[in-house]
């Protein structure tokens, strides 16, 4: 695999999360020029907003970040289900910092200050670890749903794109085609961001209008399951 390529073959993109403005912009400029595309969020939660509506190949992220800091944001996203490796920036050096880092998630922990040609070995080095996979397919009653490109093809071949959390509510949804989730589970789940359940509705309605009201199911008193397209 060549630098600045995926398994794929497509422009390895890669999400900073630093609120050093000079720091990170120097970041970006040095993965573009390694050819990677890489984008600059300046706190935690832009971070999160961008790591869960695009696909990266790889994280780097400060571990003290206004808004959101930078352990629990790799957290949430663990659990969110972004599984791309991260490598966590800090200027906090003691052992018990690095193995708090590394159980929260991340593949590797570099401190600062660090040289950047080591940085973009680590980086390449997380790169080669990842396995390459064939993009995902799931059942949706008789379509199927591609979590890669985020469309949902019926029987008849026509194809419907979902945005990014449309598909990471059909995706929850669809790998535990039984299970029954409730709207507190979905909102934490999928919108990790946000305080309100309501989002949890306002998607289930995105999902019905574009792709049929039976696609998600309603369970009375208890929340929300899949249905059948």
């Amino acid at each position: 695999m060549s630098v600045g390529t995926c398994h794929s073959g497509e422009v390895t993109r890669v999400l900073v999360v630093e609120d050093d403005r000079e720091l990170g912009e120097l970041l970006v400029r040095a993965f573009g020029n390694a050819g990677y595309s890489a984008d600059l969020a300046r706190d935690g939660q832009s971070g999160l907003h961008r790591a869960l509506t695009r696909g990266y190949d790889v994280l780097v992220l400060d571990r003290r970040l206004p808004a959101i800091e930078g352990l629990d944001l790799l957290v949430r996203l663990r659990r969110s289900g972004v599984d791309a490796p991260a490598l966590m920036l800090t200027a906090l050096g003691t052992v018990a910092d690095r193995i708090a880092g590394l159980d929260g998630g991340a593949e590797d922990y570099v401190v600062k200050p660090f040289d950047l040609d080591e940085l973009l070995a680590r980086v390449r080095a997380l790169l080669r670890r990842r396995p390459a996979v064939a993009a995902p397919v799931i059942a949706v009653g008789a379509a199927e749903f591609d979590l890669m490109a985020r469309t949902v093809t019926g029987p008849d071949g026509a194809a419907t794109t979902l945005s990014g959390r449309e598909s990471d509510l059909l995706r929850l949804l669809a790998e535990q085609p039984e299970r029954v989730f409730s709207r507190r589970e979905i909102a934490a789940r999928v919108f990790p961001e946000s305080d309100t359940e309501t989002l949890a509705d306002t998607y289930v309605h995105y999902l019905r209008r574009k792709l049929g009201a039976t696609v998600v199911a309603t369970v009375r008193g208890t929340g929300y399951r899949l249905g059948r397209l």
